[in-house]
């Protein structure tokens, strides 16, 4: 049984969610449902207590909780309805939402267009398998973020961070600021994986030691984390005998990379991308299912809540056209392909008959690289190629292709770094 119709049914109530919700609304879509499933609006903005976020989109520097109630007003324009602790437990093909909370019980509601703003979950320690004991004191760095930040829990007074994620970078500073003393940061690659400024902002101005090329290897306590031993690892990722360092630690904090929360993408039968774990997308940020959008960190891990703010305004822009029937019907499209040093590109694929004038390609490359160039091509010949002093796997890129340049693709595009040539 129907509990409710709407013309656009968001799915999270995080940065992504909050700007599909107000886009959409105001391009067509007359009746608008926000479902979330925490207590308020915001995401995992209201923890990120720092500044830093709004410089691309607001021209200004705001912490993350004035940036998520800047769309929260945005939201008090509109007729947009808000659920909070609502629990989304499934999405049909048919977009019918099976969803519950205290207050109504279990609701099926029924959308015309639907978007995907879940965001992504952290990776654990069972996910990457530290050998060692299973004491407390051991969190993902997200969560150590709350409790500190949001719950005014200390989570630990010597702590050790294992990944150079953003996360774990801005935990490195906000431990130290609470009065912890953080003894390392810990990064498996031959690289950090977070932004520069933050290796700078929170690392070397606290002259917190980063240790590139090594991992833990062995995790010591009983009840409570007391020592954790880190080792060097060879090319092959393979710790190094007797290259092992002793921390006497009370706390381990685990930033080892974010997975998009897809289980409902799933269960919606919208195909994903092995590489991004996220739904393979068109250019409109439509899914592989008609009618259901994705944005954000659903479909791929951003660096910045300014580039997941308008990825997300163009979903919702593209829900309202397909609501209002304005969408052009169009089955071809190009298919887009990683080619050397690119682990994923977004969208996957592209209508170029969709395409006002034109279309943004977002990537990740593999390692870290200088003076490249990066290369377009379909499968006779070199559609454009743009150049870059500096590319690594901690920073998105974007590439924007004019609709001319794509009307005359012969088969799939390719994106490709290379060395610039002398």
């Amino acid at each position: 049984m129907i509990s409710k119709s709407y013309d656009l049914v968001v799915v999270g109530g995080g940065p992504a969610g909050l700007a599909a919700a107000v886009e959409g609304y105001s391009n067509g879509a007359k009746s608008v449902l926000i479902l979330e499933r925490d207590r308020e609006l915001g995401g995992i903005l209201n923890q990120c207590i720092h500044n830093g976020f709004g410089l691309h989109h607001f021209k200004e520097e705001l912490t993350g909780p004035e940036y998520a109630q800047r769309f929260i007003e945005m939201l008090k324009d509109t007729k947009v309805e808000v659920k909070l602790d609502t629990m989304v437990l499934e999405i049909t093909q048919g977009k019918q939402i099976h969803c519950v909370n205290t207050k109504d019980g279990y609701m099926i509601i029924q959308a015309k267009a639907i978007v995907l703003a879940m965001g992504c979950r952290e990776r654990t320690r069972g996910a990457i398998g530290i050998p060692g004991d299973r004491p407390a004191g051991i969190f993902t760095a997200g969560t150590a973020q709350r409790y500190v930040n949001m719950e005014g829990y200390m989570v630990g007074k010597r702590v050790v961070i294992l990944g150079s994620g953003d996360i774990g970078l801005i935990m490195a500073r906000r431990m130290t600021l609470e009065g912890a003393k953080v003894l390392a940061c810990v990064e498996l690659m031959p690289y950090s994986n977070g932004l520069n400024r933050n290796i700078v902002q929170c690392l070397k101005d606290y002259n917190i030691p980063l240790y590139l090329a090594h991992t833990i290897t062995d995790i010591q306590g009983s009840g409570r984390v007391e020592k954790v031993v880190v080792s060097k690892v060879d090319e092959n990722k393979k710790p190094i005998p007797g290259t092992e360092i002793t921390f006497d630690c009370d706390t381990i904090l685990l930033s080892v990379g974010l997975i998009p929360e897809n289980e409902l993408s799933k269960s919606a039968g919208i195909a994903l991308d092995s590489k991004t774990k996220g739904p393979v997308v068109y250019e409109n940020m439509e899914t592989s299912v008609d009618g259901i959008f994705a944005c954000g960190n659903v479909v791929h891990v951003h660096d910045l809540v300014d580039f997941v703010t308008a990825e997300s305004q163009k979903a919702g822009r593209s829900a309202g056209k397909y609501i209002a029937g304005s969408q052009p019907q169009c089955s071809s499209f190009i298919e887009v392909k990683q080619g050397s040093c690119v682990n994923y590109t977004v969208p996957q694929k592209i209508r170029v008959r969709n395409i006002e004038k034109t279309a943004e390609l977002f990537f990740r490359v593999n390692n870290v690289y200088k003076d490249v160039v990066i290369k377009v091509r379909d499968d006779e010949k070199e559609i454009a190629k743009f150049k870059r002093e500096h590319m690594a796997p901690g920073e998105m890129e974007k590439i924007v292709l004019p609709k001319a340049f794509l009307e005359n693709v012969k088969g799939a595009l390719t994106v490709a770094v290379e060395k610039e040539e002398a």
